[in-house]
């Protein structure tokens, strides 16, 4: 019971952020981001997942590439694209200086620890598979990068870079994984909503995997 209570509140809050989403102004959205459009709906590759958002109802969802059946954004995904839509901040631009995501946590002044297991946990997930994640990441549209045993840039948009480096597992030290993300990446989207996008980058990693 406690689950299906909290998977409708996700719910609940996703029709929140839809219906917010309709007060934005959607000619903006599409100058700031150069976002193909039509009559009906607004389009934004995430992940190299071209997603759809319903230009009257705010709804957020995407095709498979074998197939004409419409799948709804889960709350990472349409989250992720809400809070870049309707939020950015004015002077919008990347530093091109590369930071690592944990050090995003004294920028906002809060903290990490409560997901201290966020990357341990990924890490150990990965161990054992680096070609595997390597194909998935190249999958992704992946740009192979030296440092690590599989790293690689990836566009979370188009406009947005990330760097996903992993180290496997040896005698004596555990699988580890790092994320970079560009200096000004909190322009773009507010912090909790970062950890949403990252666990939506694990989620596809480990399914292309």
């Amino acid at each position: 019971m406690k689950m299906e209570k909290r998977i409708s509140n996700y719910e609940k809050m996703k029709d929140e952020m839809a219906d917010g989403f309709l007060r934005y102004d959607q000619e903006e959205m599409i100058q700031r981001y150069a976002l193909d459009h039509d009559e009906d709906n607004l389009y934004i590759s995430f992940l190299e997942r071209r997603y759809r958002i319903a230009r009257r109802t705010g709804r957020v969802s995407w095709s498979r590439d074998d197939s004409q059946t419409e799948e709804t954004a889960d709350y990472n995904e349409a989250m992720t694209i809400y809070d870049v839509l309707c939020y950015p901040k004015e002077g919008l631009h990347l530093a091109h200086e590369w930071v690592n995501v944990a050090s995003l946590s004294s920028i906002q002044g809060g903290t990490l620890e409560k997901r201290g297991d966020f990357f341990q946990d990924a890490g150990r997930a990965f161990a054992g598979k680096t070609d595997a994640l390597s194909r998935a990441c190249e999958k992704l549209g992946g740009k192979k990068l030296e440092k690590g045993d599989a790293a690689y840039e990836l566009k979370l948009f188009p406009f947005l870079p990330l760097i996903l480096r992993f180290w496997d597992a040896d005698e004596d030290f555990p699988a580890s994984l790092q994320i970079l993300v560009d200096k000004n990446i909190l322009d773009y989207m507010h912090y909790e909503t970062l950890m949403f996008a990252l666990s939506h980058v694990l989620k596809r990693l480990r399914e292309e995997m």
